[in-house]
């Protein structure tokens, strides 16, 4: 077995988010190596050696008792998305973030990336976790909208999902999430009933937002739901205050709080001395370390974007060590320890 130098992330991972930093300088050319090495290690072994390999919990258990887990974020992959995604799940994640909107996001990619990696590994459908998203028109690319933008914000809703359906090669969606509310709590509720209407002719299993920074709109869309919203995706990140009151009602309401921006938005702080040698201490890097601490926590669910073989095994390893009960931080102290040094208010 070969043993990668752990802070080989720094350089391997200059994609888009910037994940890695220069703090970590190592020689490439061995690093190439090394990683043609894994990658071969990867994609040359046969289906049962995989199935070995890939020893990833099921869906249903993972969610039935409350273990922590990744999601795999698939924004910006575009004509790639397939061979990400089928690496991802190869790799051990099951739940799976995408969108129909066509400006950022490939949905048709991920449909046939979660296809291919499931007839390669023997999984059905319900060993995945799908999640998409309706985004209303403001967000959306104006020469390339999946929806009528002249129908009603029902139709449009609907149009939606039939296109996710299609793209995502499914008859039922995991999780569908309101891309951000809409500009008054009554438009927003419009969308949400429609959405309930999934719910209840059992195409949808359960619903949420995503950038929702206010704090009286999530209340009120809670607060006025048949179907209450099971997540809140949202940037982690200084300028939201770390969404600590939001957290908190997440945490309260047993809602999934799924941070994006995770590593990209707070780069300086695990660039920094103090959580570098707390990560070599634990001989992980400092991403996983952030990985781990968010998932220590219980409710948060953060999203993984990474496109390296490397990193991708590195994060799934980090998740199952802490879905065995393993724990990566001693207590609560050593947690809040973790989250002064990023700059969080609170945990």
């Amino acid at each position: 077995m070969v043993k990668i130098n752990r802070s080989s992330r720094s350089v391997y991972g200059m994609q888009r988010n910037n994940r890695y930093f220069s703090a970590h300088l190592i020689n490439l050319s061995i690093l190439s190596v090394l990683g043609l090495i894994t990658s071969l290690y990867i994609f040359l072994t046969n289906v049962e050696e995989r199935q070995m390999m890939v020893s990833a919990l099921p869906v249903s258990r993972i969610i039935a008792t409350h273990k922590p887990f990744l999601m795999y974020g698939t924004a910006w992959k575009k004509e790639e998305t397939a061979k990400y995604v089928q690496q991802a799940i190869l790799t051990g994640f099951r739940f799976i973030d995408t969108a129909c909107q066509p400006k950022h996001y490939n949905e048709a990619g991920v449909g046939a990336g979660w296809t291919a990696a499931a007839s390669e590994l023997g999984l059905e459908r319900g060993d995945l976790f799908l999640q998409t998203k309706y985004t209303p028109y403001p967000g959306q690319d104006p020469n390339n909208v999946p929806y009528d933008k002249d129908a009603s914000l029902t139709e449009q809703v609907r149009q939606s999902l039939a296109v996710s359906l299609q793209n995502l090669r499914t008859d039922y969606i995991d999780s569908l999430v309101l891309h951000s509310p809409l500009p008054t709590v009554e438009q927003t509720m419009e969308v949400w009933s429609e959405f309930e209407n999934f719910v209840d002719a059992g195409k949808v299993r359960q619903l949420g937002v995503s950038n929702c920074y206010d704090y009286p709109m999530f209340v009120a869309i809670y607060e006025r739901a048949r179907i209450k919203p099971a997540v809140l995706q949202n940037r982690f990140y200084a300028d939201s205050n770390f969404d600590t009151e939001l957290r908190q009602f997440c945490k309260e309401k047993n809602i999934w709080y799924q941070s994006f921006w995770t590593l990209t938005a707070n780069r300086q702080a695990l660039a920094s001395k103090e959580v570098r040698d707390w990560a070599d201490s634990l001989n992980l890097t400092p991403q996983t370390l952030m990985y781990a601490f968010l998932m220590s926590l219980g409710y948060p669910k953060p999203l993984d974007g990474t496109t390296n073989l490397i990193h991708m095994a590195e994060d799934v390893a980090i998740m199952e060590r802490l879905q065995k009960g393993e724990s990566i931080f001693k207590d609560e102290e050593e947690l809040r320890k973790f989250a002064q040094l990023l700059g969080m208010p609170d945990l």
